[in-house]
């Protein structure tokens, strides 16, 4: 391995590293509070299990209180009654089996087909049927630990309504965690943007070859930005609660995908640029380091929007006149490798546009006709 190869090898991993770290420290922050409260509701479920029903290891309280509640703001009362319901079902019906059977190979078969197809009786959720079927194998599996032949069942049952009082006690807005997603993940667009113009406008491939590390360690922000977001707008397509909120949801599932097309449009700008910076042949990219950098303010901009839930607006505006100068005979008449990276920046630019709201004849609009 040569010097340069352990340079950039390094330089891989201390980017990589940040982005891990950075991103890591982010869910933290979102999911301290709900795993706090999931916590709290596992010790509530055993210490009411324990204490004032009597039983000596109530495993299952704790177990279905946490299955219920889980650990992200992405909960609602539908979702966390659809999981305790289902965790309730799969003990109650195993515990019913054991007691009538005993425990086996096809006793273990039985009760998972018995209470999937129960599950699936009872309502469409997925989760359901899927915690019925594994709380019914962890039943029959294992040997009694509480009370009587359906105790496991009442420690489900206290779990799964604590974990009920929970939800309906701390209601959540469904906004919240799609709209701080959207502004990190434009927040770090952003980022990439204005470290890939300062190293145009320096003429620094180490910058370049930054933002282009930077730019490929967001795809599991996007990702988790599409996912959360769609989530959010199915729930709420069938909550009474969240139907007011099904608009801004649905703009954000499909904001996520058209962020997520925008940063693959600048991998390959970067990587365009950085070829080009690589060439012995000296190229002029002064121009087109002022317009990435102006593309950056203006995703700033829709960074702040996107995490305020108001309509970008002014990000579209700045997009809008930063695609009015992406003519590549202004930009570098005589330099076709140059003009290659306006039309790239053309590309970028549109995405950017329909991720702010504009339809996709208003994004193409305000470019110069080539």
């Amino acid at each position: 391995m040569t010097d340069s190869s352990a340079r950039l090898t390094g330089r891989d991993l201390r980017v990589l590293g940040e982005a891990r770290v950075s991103q890591g420290w982010a869910r933290v922050q979102a999911a301290w509070f709900p795993i706090l409260q999931a916590a709290v509701a596992g010790g509530i479920a055993y210490g009411i299990a324990h204490y004032v029903v009597g039983h000596p290891i109530p495993f299952f309280a704790p177990v279905c209180a946490w299955i219920a509640l889980g650990f992200s703001m992405d909960r609602s009362v539908r979702k966390v009654a659809e999981l305790a319901v289902g965790v309730a079902i799969g003990v109650g019906l195993g515990d019913f089996v054991a007691h009538l059977i005993g425990h086996g190979l096809w006793q273990i078969s039985l009760v998972l087909f018995v209470a999937a197809l129960l599950a699936r009786f009872v309502d469409r959720g997925v989760m359901l049927t899927t915690q019925a079927g594994v709380q019914s194998i962890v039943i029959v599996a294992l040997p009694a630990t509480s009370g009587g032949p359906f105790g496991r069942w009442v420690d489900a049952a206290i779990g799964g309504a604590i974990a009920l009082a929970v939800a309906l006690l701390t209601p959540n807005d469904p906004r919240r965690h799609p709209r701080d997603l959207a502004r990190r993940c434009a927040a770090e667009s952003a980022g990439v943007l204005h470290l890939f113009a300062r190293g145009l406008s320096e003429r620094s491939l180490d910058d370049v070859e930054d933002a282009l590390r930077r730019a490929r360690a967001t795809q599991p922000l996007l990702d988790e930005w599409k996912s959360v977001a769609t989530n959010a707008h199915e729930l709420a397509r069938v909550s009474p609660a969240g139907r007011k909120h099904r608009g801004e949801l649905a703009a954000s599932a499909d904001s996520a995908i058209l962020m997520d097309r925008a940063v693959r449009n600048t991998r390959v700008f970067v990587r365009r640029a950085l070829a080009l910076l690589e060439t012995e042949a000296v190229h002029d990219v002064t121009g087109v380091a002022a317009r990435v950098d102006g593309t950056a303010r203006a995703v700033d901009e829709l960074a702040a929007a996107f995490g305020a839930g108001r309509d970008p607006q002014r990000a579209r505006e700045l997009l809008t006149t930063m695609a009015r100068g992406l003519d590549p005979f202004v930009v570098e008449p005589d330099d076709w490798q140059v003009q290659s990276l306006v039309l790239l920046h053309r590309s970028l630019v549109v995405d950017l546009l329909e991720a702010a709201g504009a339809s996709r004849r208003d994004a193409r609009e305000p470019l110069p006709e080539i």
